[in-house]
């Protein structure tokens, strides 16, 4: 059996042996995505593909690729795919849920770090020229004696909560589920209501998935609600967000600073994003902003391309991984090669 594997960008080399040892491999190296329409004919004829968070597939990619038996996602979050459609057509859909966890919770202690104590304007302070030596400048904020409140309770919520257990601050969560007792108290953290979580965190942090009624969750009316000065940082995704009305609060004072990693103009699935961060957030001295690298741990990212891989390769053997998020009952026809 051949079975066709297209690769949406650069992958290390133990992930391109695994899928060459299955079949042809065709790979995107030039470190940009490939335009809806070229991908769809690289794609035509494959019986896989490896899509990264540049990707949109819709059901018109599906309904063009009729040999397709599995787009494995080298992602957690996958708001770039639809599911529903690959699910119709057959397609198996896996990620990689837990690589990313912990790379993207130590970033977000790190832009929590850099926006409350002025790392950003200090740098390009330095870089000027400017510094001529101590001065009673760029005081800020510590984490120490402060109110930190994360958004979501999930995997990576409740792995920036354990990172906080090193610091002497209070640790608030708001989730729609409870965390048992016993990981309450592992995580030194209190449950609280959203409308409690903005009024009390110095830093609210943003820990969940962008669906439809999370998309601008934190708009302008949010905005006032927060505790003036406090820091808003976002790991997550950027329409979680309204980037705009962020830029608002920030130029009037109302929010202290924000720091972000996701954007909205990378929400490919949302018709109506930005094609572009913001110049209020692009030009304003309390921001940092980081080009998506929760995950950017070079042997993070190796091992998160050699799971896709495997995946790829479980169903190449007729095998149904454990990370697809398809309905099982679609999942087991897709493994015995049965096209709907």
């Amino acid at each position: 059996m051949s079975f066709k594997t297209v690769v949406t960008h650069p992958i290390n080399e133990s992930a391109h042996r695994l899928l060459a040892a299955i079949g042809p491999v065709v790979v995107n190296d030039s470190g940009e995505p490939w335009d809806a329409e070229p991908l769809r004919e690289r794609c035509s004829d494959a019986d896989a593909v490896m899509v990264f968070m540049t990707e949109r597939i819709d059901r018109d990619f599906v309904g063009a690729c009729p040999d397709l038996r599995i787009i494995a996602g080298a992602l957690k979050g996958y708001n770039n795919i639809d599911v529903a459609a690959c699910t119709d057509a057959g397609v198996l859909m896996t990620i990689v849920p837990d690589l990313l966890t912990v790379p993207t919770a130590e970033l977000t202690l790190g832009l929590m770090i850099s926006v409350a104590r002025n790392m950003g304007a200090g740098d390009r302070f330095m870089r000027s020229g400017s510094f001529q030596g101590w001065r009673p400048r760029f005081y800020g904020r510590s984490i120490n004696g402060s109110t930190i409140a994360v958004v979501g309770a999930g995997a990576v919520g409740q792995s920036i909560l354990g990172m906080l257990t090193g610091f002497d601050c209070t640790r608030l969560y708001t989730d729609h589920s409870r965390l048992s007792v016993e990981k309450e108290q592992a995580l030194s953290c209190r449950h609280v209501s959203l409308d409690e979580a903005q009024a009390k965190a110095d830093f609210l942090v943003l820990a969940l998935h962008l669906e439809p009624d999370t998309y601008h969750m934190i708009d302008s009316t949010f905005l006032a609600g927060m505790k003036p000065g406090s820091f808003l940082i976002n790991p997550a995704r950027g329409s979680l967000v309204d980037e705009s009305a962020v830029a608002t609060a920030l130029a009037s004072g109302r929010l202290g600073g924000y720091a972000a990693d996701t954007f909205e103009m990378e929400d490919w699935s949302l018709q109506d994003r930005p094609a572009a961060i913001g110049t209020g957030l692009l030009g304003s001295e309390r921001t940092i902003l980081t080009p998506h690298i929760g995950s950017a741990v070079s042997c993070v990212r190796e091992q998160i391309e050699l799971s896709a891989a495997e995946s790829i390769a479980a169903v190449a053997r007729g095998d149904v991984p454990e990370t697809a998020v398809n309905a099982p009952a679609r999942a087991s026809s897709v493994a015995a090669g049965v096209r709907t």
